[in-house]
């Protein structure tokens, strides 16, 4: 069971380079496992027992299971996640000449750890606006094959490298694409025209806009001399959608079960499709009884916000409090913070303890050392817009922000094990 879920995420890694392709691989294993797409132009009839999707921007998604079980006697079993990670994303006039180049100009999206990106063999995904046959439409491209590189300085030009320096990220992150020669010129939307029709078969009249990020072809992988760890790009926070959806996909009983996954998160979740934004509360509210009733579900829901956590490093052990350093391969670990950086609560914690220990799923927990500042996660943010209960919990990672990350190759089994029995528990406190 370890490796199936293991050998499925570095799948659904390999699938999902970008948020709108990791909305497009939850999308189509719902669509396998019975779950309709609903637009959100179009009414909508759901039916207790209906299994529904909805996503917006193509880059975030909400699934919901209604139970037949009336929402407002049990309430709603919610886990929420992210499908953005740190990267860096391509200009709106990116074409850069320099020494006989062609470079690409890059904006760097979220807290991106930046060294790792260089010597990377880079690939292009995103999405990308045209005009066909007279009509805007858009599409999702993957150039897939290695096709740009951000070449490190020689350490002879560069004697300081070893004692850090900071990167600039204006002039030392354009990737490198192809040499030119003489005055030749070099036109990316040209190129995504190319790419369009070799992926799509269509032929665009004129690229119209883009939103494309580079991305590191190395596969992710289990790696250790005993297979002890799973090393990958995007494992925030796209481990977590991926466990909340093989829960999702696992539970059973009658009860109401929602997975949300936001794009945005990175940035800080302020946009329309964002847990900032309306998005999830909208579809809700569609889908449940209004007034007095959707309030009542709430206030009986709980929300489980997935999201990594920092495991605590052997040659950085200092980094963390001493008695709250998660370890690798030991469990979920539930996130608290009294400034409400982590919307975790003594009842939501102890309620989520409770599973893991019914479910023989080990269970740590993290708390920031009182000297350093905390991140955050969905999770104060989505109590904050609907006024549900919350607990912020997340599987230990090294790197998190790297362009390859870490994780303990027994802990997924552990969350999907938790968050299945958290789908199908009948009780919520």
């Amino acid at each position: 069971m370890r490796e199936k879920l293991n050998q499925g995420l570095i799948d659904f890694l390999k699938a999902s380079p970008t948020p709108f392709h990791a909305t497009d691989s939850l999308a189509m294993r719902l669509e396998a496992a019975g779950y309709k797409h609903l637009d959100e132009r179009e009414p909508w009839v759901a039916e207790p027992g209906g299994r529904y999707y909805v996503t917006r921007n193509d880059s975030s998604i909400v699934a919901v299971k209604l139970g037949r079980r009336p929402p407002v006697e049990g309430g709603m079993r919610l886990i929420g996640a992210h499908t953005d990670s740190p990267c860096l994303r391509v200009k709106p006039q990116p074409e850069l000449q320099r020494q006989g180049f062609w470079q690409l100009g890059v904006e760097v999206y979220g807290g991106a750890l930046l060294a790792p990106w260089f010597d990377r063999d880079l690939s292009l995904a995103g999405r990308v606006t045209f005009r066909h046959a007279g009509k805007v439409e858009s599409q999702l491209i993957d150039f897939k094959n290695p096709i740009a590189i951000i070449p490190n300085l020689a350490i002879h030009l560069n004697r300081e490298a070893n004692q850090g320096w900071a990167i600039n990220a204006q002039t030392e992150l354009p990737p490198i694409l192809a040499q030119v020669v003489g005055d030749e010129g070099a036109d990316f939307r040209d190129l995504l025209a190319d790419q369009l029709t070799l992926e799509h078969g269509l032929s665009a009249d004129t690229v119209l806009d883009y939103e494309l990020s580079f991305y590191d072809t190395q596969s992710a992988a289990v790696i250790g001399l005993n297979g002890d760890f799973i090393a990958g790009a995007r494992l925030d926070n796209l481990l977590s959608c991926y466990a909340g959806l093989q829960a999702l996909l696992a539970a059973e009983g009658d009860e109401t079960c929602v997975l949300v996954c936001n794009d945005h998160e990175e940035v800080g979740s302020c946009s329309a499709c964002g847990a900032d934004g309306p998005m999830l509360e909208q579809v809700l509210r569609r889908l449940l009884p209004e007034c007095d009733a959707f309030t009542r579900i709430i206030q009986k829901s709980l929300l489980v916000s997935a999201d990594n956590a920092h495991g605590v490093h052997p040659n950085y052990a200092d980094k963390h409090d001493g008695n709250h350093g998660p370890k690798l391969n030991a469990g979920p670990v539930i996130k608290v913070n009294s400034n409400q950086r982590y919307a975790t609560s003594s009842e939501t914690a102890g309620f989520f303890r409770h599973l893991c220990l019914e479910n023989e799923v080990p269970v740590q927990s993290f708390v920031v050392r009182s000297d350093m500042a905390c991140g955050s996660t969905i999770g104060p943010i989505t109590a904050s817009q609907l006024g549900v209960r919350t607990v912020d919990i997340g599987l230990p990672t090294f790197a998190m922000h790297s362009i390859r990350e870490l994780a303990g190759s027994h802990d997924l089994a552990h969350l999907v094990k938790v968050l299945t029995a958290f789908y199908s528990c009948p009780d919520l406190p």
